[in-house]
């Protein structure tokens, strides 16, 4: 493809005879010249390809703006040229007469489609969520065999990330997930594949001491962690219901908390001095007692009176407290239809009585 030197044009012109510029052909010139822009160079240029064109660095480039004279930096990156060197690669083409506007250097950037790494990570995420008993994306550790980056690919890349094939194995917890992007340009969509493990993890109350049988866990006690799911199982038992609970067995720092570990608190201790309550309607009554069962609230206990030395049972009803519900005795109500039969057999039994002889 041939681009004439506008320079070498005005030459030329400059070199005809006299009389070819007399008159009407002058004005001819004039109108010509006037048609053909100067090329001017830009300053900064945003590419898709992985070339630089001659048009692509200056305007008014004419039929030599399609000539390849560089190739394009990375995809999203940025490189910048001398404007000397540009003149240069230009005059190669025979392209002169570059109006530079005192431009120092010229900057190319190489538009991408751009995939942060933390994207990545959610696209596999949701494609496992809910896969072969894993739970919640959010809740999904993963690793990858590989480092993931940031991806650059090409501008054209406009589509969404869509699975094709995702794969997860329970026992080794590996996957294997591909997406497809689609692009505008008509050509095969790209293909991304990662692999790696996925471990479903829950929030757990941890100790940060160790506690022995029966200790009440305190807000000190306690932390919040993320663990694996599989570590603790389905009855992780979350900070804010532990405390104030009593733990059924010597634990460890660090350990986690399953909900089987606690208990609510022993109100009533074995051997423990307790308050006796006797109540009923309009009674209340208190004694001591001994007793002889450990109890949480609403526990029966059995409790020794130390007034009777006679053992009762009761409910536990706050620390150290037991009471006995005493049951209050009902009227017997009698109709009069039940109550006839009654009087007329108790007279006939004092009839007989008195018609016996002496």
């Amino acid at each position: 493809m041939t681009f004439r030197p506008l320079l070498l044009a005005a030459a030329l012109i400059l070199a005809l005879p006299a009389p070819a510029l007399a008159g009407d052909s002058v004005s001819n010139w004039a109108g010509d010249t006037a048609a053909i822009a100067l090329p001017v160079l830009r300053a900064s240029v945003a590419v898709t390809s992985d070339i630089v064109r001659i048009g692509d660095v200056i305007d008014n480039a004419g039929p030599a703006g399609q000539i390849a004279i560089y190739r394009a930096p990375d995809l999203g990156t940025t490189g910048s040229l001398p404007t000397a060197q540009v003149l240069t690669a230009l005059r190669a083409h025979q392209v002169i007469g570059v109006d530079t506007r005192d431009i120092k250097q010229v900057t190319v950037t190489r538009l991408a489609r751009n995939v942060e790494s933390k994207d990545i990570q959610e696209n596999v995420a949701r494609a496992l969520e809910h896969r072969s008993g894993l739970g919640d994306a959010a809740n999904l550790l993963l690793t990858f065999d590989r480092d993931i980056q940031d991806l650059h690919l090409e501008a054209s890349n406009t589509g969404a990330m869509q699975p094709v094939a995702v794969r997860y194995e329970p026992r080794s917890t590996r996957f294997d997930v591909t997406f497809e992007i689609s692009n505008d340009s008509g050509a095969a969509p790209t293909k991304l594949r990662f692999t790696g493990t996925a471990i479903e993890m829950v929030e757990a109350a941890v100790l940060t001491r160790n506690v022995e049988r029966t200790d009440i866990l305190k807000s000190s006690d306690l932390m919040v962690e993320r663990r694996p799911k599989a570590e603790i199982g389905g009855d992780v038992a979350l900070r804010d219901r532990a405390l104030g609970m009593q733990v059924r067995r010597s634990m460890r720092a660090g350990q986690a908390l399953k909900a089987a570990d606690l208990v609510k608190p022993d109100l009533v201790q074995r051997d423990q001095g307790v308050t006796l309550i006797f109540q009923t309607a309009g009674i209340y009554l208190t004694t001591r007692g001994k007793a002889i069962d450990n109890g949480t609230e609403g526990d029966v206990v059995s409790v020794l009176n130390l007034q009777s030395k006679r053992t009762v049972t009761g409910v536990v009803t706050g620390r150290g407290q037991v009471t006995i519900q005493i049951a209050t005795p009902q009227p017997v109500v009698i109709s009069d239809t039940g109550a006839a039969p009654a009087l007329a057999s108790l007279a006939d039994t004092t009839a007989s009585a008195s018609s016996k002889p002496e």
